[in-house]
């Protein structure tokens, strides 16, 4: 057969049968530029101005009345445009594990409720593993690589989520991270907390595009903003009914909480090793 007669078979097959055409550096996109195929929404109770419940009924898995998540037109290439109005997130349907994700974020202009004229706020939950609304009833358990403005890279454990991570203390309830630090253990409940402070910031002013890199490779995360590294993470692990357990693997949430923001170019690779750039 020649050549781009087998092309021409094998894109007809892909498309026919929905199987992912993978690029030759091993990039995946997540995000197809169309639409929200492959992705989860899950929103959880009205808030009022103060962040409370109003009715404490969730609005629930793949409901989404508020359009809070949606594909828009920026500058000639589709995005994803997530309002904020709501607390929730959308999910990959699949669980990932050892590996490099890449995508994009900017600030839109909008905060809503108790997030109104505040920081603005999103994030990026990894390794979300267990039932949807487990946190704030918005998130699964995962650890989140904090996404707001002056903080993005930081760390807040989720819904169980914790991880040891090597920090200088700052005051009696801020640690920042410092690779030469001493290494401790940040989880809900715990004398530190659940969340880490970053030590230098790389997000670009509000408005422009900002990269994001996360590798994961075994039980260790490194989050990195605009090529730079925010923080390492070790022993990433969750409790689970009183007991921890490794937290290695799971899906990806990109976080609605409070602001407009909008993210492309989502994409994932397998990876065998952390880069020896950023772990020396």
């Amino acid at each position: 057969m020649k050549p781009l007669k087998l092309i021409s078979v094998l894109l007809l097959v892909a498309i026919t049968f929905g199987f992912t055409i993978v690029k030759k550096d091993g990039w995946r996109p997540l995000f197809n530029g169309k639409d929200l195929t492959g992705w989860e929404t899950y929103i959880g109770p009205d808030l009022d101005d103060n962040g409370k419940p109003i009715t404490g009924t969730p609005i629930g898995l793949n409901n989404d009345p508020k359009h809070v998540f949606t594909i828009v037109n920026d500058e000639s290439e589709n995005v994803i445009r997530i309002s904020g109005e709501n607390w929730g997130a959308i999910s990959t349907q699949k669980k990932y594990e050892n590996y490099h994700l890449q995508l994009q974020f900017r600030w839109g202009q909008l905060s809503w409720g108790q997030k109104k004229g505040k920081k603005k706020d999103s994030g990026l939950l990894y390794h979300s593993v267990g039932k949807y609304g487990a946190d704030y009833g918005a998130w699964m358990r995962s650890q989140e690589f904090q996404v707001e403005e002056g903080n993005c890279g930081e760390y807040w454990g989720v819904a169980g989520g914790f991880a040891d991570i090597p920090v200088v203390k700052k005051s009696e309830t801020e640690y920042v991270y410092d690779p030469k630090g001493t290494l401790t253990t940040f989880k809900e409940g715990g004398a530190q907390g659940r969340h880490c402070m970053k030590s230098t910031d790389a997000e670009k002013p509000s408005g422009q595009w900002n990269t994001l890199d996360l590798y994961c490779h075994g039980d260790t995360s490194i989050h990195v903003v605009n090529g730079k590294v925010m923080m390492i993470l070790y022993h990433n692990k969750q409790m689970d009914n009183g007991q921890e357990l490794p937290l290695t693997k799971g899906k990806i949430q990109i976080q609605s909480e409070g602001a407009e923001i909008f993210y492309k170019d989502i994409k994932i690779q397998a990876i065998t090793k952390l880069p020896a750039l950023f772990t020396k």
